[in-house]
Formats: C-alpha cells, structure tokens, sequence
C-alpha cells in the first residue's frame, strides 16, 4: 500500500487505538501513539499528532489527555459504559431463545463496544455452558418477518410445532393465518400477540412458528385490537397462556405485598383485611399457569371470588393430590 494511502487511513487506525486500547486505566502517551502508527508503516510526529486528536475531538470522541507521571489519552465517554455492558451481556447469556452460538457472538459483539482491558472482566463473568438453551436459531428471522409484517400493516400465514418426546420437532396439520399486532418479551421467550379467526386476540410461541409469509392483505382491526395495551397483556395472562379473562379478588398475607407488586405492577391496590393479610382484585387470564402461580404459596393466597374460580382451583388441586393417593 502506498505511504500516501496509509497516511489518508492515520484517523482510522487512532479511532481503532483509542477504542480498542484505552481507558481511564490505561491512557496512551503520544509516544506510544507514534509507536503504534508505525507500527502501521505510518509516519507521524508529536504536533500531527495533537491535531489529529483535536481533529477527533472536534468530531465527537471524547479524548481526554491526563497530565502528569503515568498519564496520557484515553477515551473516556462511551456509547456503552461498563456497568451498562455487563448488564446487556447477563441478558444475553440468561436468555433461554437464544442459542449457546448466537449468545457467544452477540458477546464478543458486545466486547468490542469497549477496551480490551474492560472485555475482559466481561469475559471472566461469563456462564453460558451448561444454561437452558433454545436450539433453534430461526427465531430471529422470525422477529424480523413479524416485524416487517406488523410494519406493512399484512396479516401472516405460518405452520407451528410442537416437541415430541423424542425431542424432534413436529408440525401441526393446519396452516394458521393471523394479523399480527406486537412482539411481547416474557418469561425468557419472544411471542407474537395476534388475531385469528378462530381466536380471537391470542398469542404464538415466535421460536414454534415456521414458513413466515405476509399474505398482503391488511390486519383485522377492531375496537378491542385498536385499544391493546401490550403492559396489561402481559399481566392479565399468566406465563402467556390464555384462558376466560376474568375479574378475580385474591387474599395474601402481608409478607407477599411485594411479589403481587412485581407481578401486577406498583399501581396495584392492596387493600389491608384485618392485621396479617390484604385482599387485591386483577383481571386474570384464569389459566392452569395462574393456579401454578397462586398454589406456590400454599396457605398464604386464596381466590375469594368468584366462587367458579375457587372450584376450579379445588379440583385442579384434588387432581394433583391424587396422583399420591391422597383423599
């Protein structure tokens, strides 16, 4: 290459420098900057040197020189600050949609949003063997159909399967068509919030759906789907399994104030029934997941109302207890 070409290229390799090399920790001197440029087979001095920093800085790159015994340039501000990385990188490596493969590249991505030095301590917290996975890696081709098909405002038509015992993966017969609303995270998987003639307003496991084609005709739309609140969605179903939207008043002891909270969100209102409990009423998606979820805390939840309610969750309760031969 051309001395006169790698000269043209001095600013990218100091942008790849600063990002890759420095931080509050590790300042460069300019002398160590020159080093690193010829290393390049690029020719610099000290004065070129502070113009293209100053050239930098003009631009945006928040290039701070530290004076004094030990100090240099660095770049300080970042699009992503450390705390920031290692929160991203915890999501990634707990998120059970995505796979080992797709977790590993979207970290050493995220690596790269900082020095090397800092990459490493990302590095030394990661715990990504051994975590429950998906397998599938067409779950994000998933997402960007649906949402190219939400964007063109066309319903969809895709097949959907369910695992066998044998752990293969098997289609069902039908071939569904839907008009697709809005991508909902929950409980570590990606679902599509949809209407279906033969549904209503429900939702599909995106990591099940296959064949994604837009149909190109445009979405159902009604009173109730132009009104969607994605946040009480999510709340009013349990565990995204559907079920009879019902009004339901609960009994909890006091200790369980805080896991109603984060369950129905801090605008809930608890209202205090005698010194040990407090009663909360919710729209409820009365499912065999909101029994699960009411069941683990034994004696200190109850439904009070409606009674059809209480039944279903006395039987669903008499039906486990017999499994153990208990009357």
């Amino acid at each position: 290459m051309a001395r006169s070409e790698k000269q043209k290229r001095k600013l990218l390799y100091l942008i790849e420098l600063f990002q890759n090399e420095t931080d509050e920790d590790h300042p460069l001197s300019t002398q160590e900057i020159i080093d690193h440029l010829a290393r390049h087979e690029i020719r610099a001095e000290r004065k070129t040197i502070y113009d293209d920093i100053a050239c930098l800085q003009e631009h945006g790159f928040d290039i701070v020189l530290r004076k004094g015994r030990g100090g240099g340039y660095f770049l300080a501000e970042r699009d992503f600050q450390l705390p920031e990385l290692k929160l991203l990188v915890d999501a990634v490596q707990s998120s059970k949609f995505l796979t080992t493969k797709k977790s590993l590249e979207l970290i050493a991505k995220l690596e790269k949003q900082t020095s090397r030095y800092s990459a490493g301590s990302l590095r030394r917290n990661l715990v990504v063997s051994g975590r429950v996975k998906s397998m599938e890696e067409s779950i994000f081709y998933n997402v960007d159909a649906l949402n190219d098909a939400i964007t063109h405002n066309s319903q969809v038509t895709f097949r959907y399967f369910e695992w066998s015992v044998s752990g293969k993966p098997v289609l069902r017969d039908q071939i569904y068509t839907a008009s697709p609303y809005a991508l909902i995270w929950d409980d570590e998987n990606y679902y599509l919030v949809a209407h279906s003639e033969r549904h209503g307003l429900t939702h599909y496991r995106v990591d099940k759906m296959v064949r994604i084609r837009e149909t190109g005709t445009p979405r159902y739309r009604d009173e109730k789907t132009d009104a969607l609140d994605l946040s009480a969605y999510g709340k009013t179903v349990f565990s995204m399994f559907g079920g009879e939207i019902v009004s339901v008043k609960m009994r909890f002891t006091n200790d369980l104030a805080g896991v109603v909270i984060d369950r129905f969100g801090r605008e809930s209102m608890l209202i205090p029934d005698g010194e040990k409990h407090f009663t909360f009423t919710a729209q409820v998606a009365v499912s065999a997941t909101f029994f699960a979820w009411l069941s683990q805390f034994g004696g200190r939840a109850k439904v009070l109302f409606p009674q059809s309610v209480a039944e279903r969750h006395i039987q669903l309760l008499k039906q486990s207890l017999a499994q153990y031969g208990e009357d």
